[in-house]
């Protein structure tokens, strides 16, 4: 299969992907780290530990004891493709070889994650 057979099967797939990217990851994910990320999350009690700086004073003083802060870090996705390009990916039928088929899903997992 050569490249203009796969960019044409990518343009097949191209509406629904871009979609279901948009809608679902946007090109963000939430980040493992909790802390003072830009998107605010929620107002919660304050807990041992907690970091006098996120402290929230006007829901403090309204309740009565005090709450915190807490946001969520959003980064971009990083994606890396690892990839066999060793002999054996030349195997394959008349039709099209293993190595055709790995051009073709790295593409297709590239193109989502844009």
């Amino acid at each position: 299969m050569n490249t203009k057979d796969i960019i044409k099967k990518i343009r097949r797939i191209e509406i629904s992907t871009n979609r279901l990217v948009t809608n679902i990851f946007a090109g963000e994910y939430e980040s493992a780290f909790k802390g003072r990320g830009m998107e605010f999350d929620e107002v919660r009690e304050y807990q041992h530990g907690d970091e006098v700086r996120t402290i929230d004073w006007n829901v403090t003083a309204k309740m009565g004891h005090p709450f915190v802060k807490k946001f969520v870090e959003e980064r971009e996705l990083i994606m890396i493709l690892l990839v066999d390009v060793s002999g054996s990916t030349e195997f394959g039928t008349y039709q099209q070889k293993k190595s055709d088929i790995i051009a073709e899903i790295s593409a297709l997992l590239a193109f989502a994650a844009i």
